[in-house]
């Protein structure tokens, strides 16, 4: 049996999230949308959570955070956030998130190796560079600065990624978004399965 999914409250938890555009539209090729995006992620660093590492691809983003409240109040300011200033900055009404979203949470050391590690390769994996520093929308270019490894991880057995880069699905709300405060959809695209029921 599957254990039981905690509530992701302020527990000192960190997560991998992961989100789609709307129809895997490849909104982020276009730079402003990257920066904007990057922006707003460091906008909400250090009040809504610690940002250890990211990555924006063309139609998804990663995203590593231990949250300061909840799991689900920062997603709402990464993603609500994005979505109320990609109308007022760049002048866009579209839908720019997939429904619903998931999440993985880190359970030691050795999970968040490999996980801050499919991060890095992910533009790798994808052709976009040869090396992780070499994408200007990752955590691993040069200039960005990140919080450091959540303090307490436990060793972990030494797995491949592929047994352990797995995503469950956590909250899902209704509610369309008119600010900043009001989006919750993190959608994974790794082999999971999606929650549904939220507009970005």
């Amino acid at each position: 049996m599957k254990p039981r999914r905690e509530h992701a409250t302020n527990n000192a938890q960190s997560y991998m999230m992961t989100s789609s555009t709307w129809e895997r539209r490849a909104l982020f090729c276009q730079e402003r949308w990257a920066k904007l995006l990057i922006d707003t992620l460091y906008h909400y660093r250090g009040s809504a959570y610690l940002l250890h590492d990211f990555v924006i691809m063309p139609d998804h983003i990663h995203v590593l955070p231990t949250p300061l409240t909840s799991l689900e109040k920062a997603v709402q300011f990464i993603k609500g956030g994005f979505s109320y200033r990609s109308k007022k900055e760049l002048g866009s009404n579209m839908e720019i998130w997939q429904k619903g979203f998931s999440d993985h949470r880190i359970r030691d050391a050795n999970d968040y190796a490999l996980h801050v590690s499919y991060i890095h390769q992910n533009p790798v994996k994808e052709r976009f560079c040869t090396s992780p520093n070499e994408y200007p929308y990752s955590s691993a270019h040069l200039g960005f600065k990140l919080d450091p490894a959540p303090q307490g991880l436990k060793p972990g057995p030494i797995e491949t990624a592929a047994a352990r880069l797995e995503a469950v699905p956590f909250q899902s709300s209704t509610s369309k978004p008119s600010n900043p405060d009001d989006d919750t959809s993190v959608l994974s695209d790794f082999e999971t399965t999606s929650r549904k029921g939220q507009t970005a």
